[in-house]
């Protein structure tokens, strides 16, 4: 894997939106990352509610060096994140929410 590049972001916010094309069973997310301290976009994705649209998302913040990651109930980031790397909680991601 590559070098990790040097930022200070400790801890990123993530969240998905959808929307739809043509019809909504035809639903497309918007998955994303912020840094808690900046609100800064670290990176996003488009895609279907799968885990393997999730996982390029989490690709592309490894090069980040994030060691916390506040985040949702859903069970994707359960799956695809260390318990220690991440915690469930609406405290840190309620600036997003406010966003949408």
């Amino acid at each position: 894997m590559g070098e990790r590049l040097e930022l200070a972001c400790k801890e990123a916010e993530m969240d998905m939106q959808w929307s739809f094309v043509g019809n909504q069973s035809n639903q497309r997310w918007l998955w994303y990352a912020v840094d808690h301290a900046t609100n800064t976009v670290l990176a996003y994705v488009f895609g279907k509610r799968k885990d393997e649209v999730f996982k390029k998302l989490k690709a592309l913040l490894e090069l980040f060096g994030i060691s916390r990651h506040d985040i949702d109930e859903w069970g994707v980031y359960e799956r695809h994140f260390e318990s220690d790397m991440h915690e469930v909680c609406k405290r840190n991601t309620q600036k997003m929410n406010a966003r949408v």
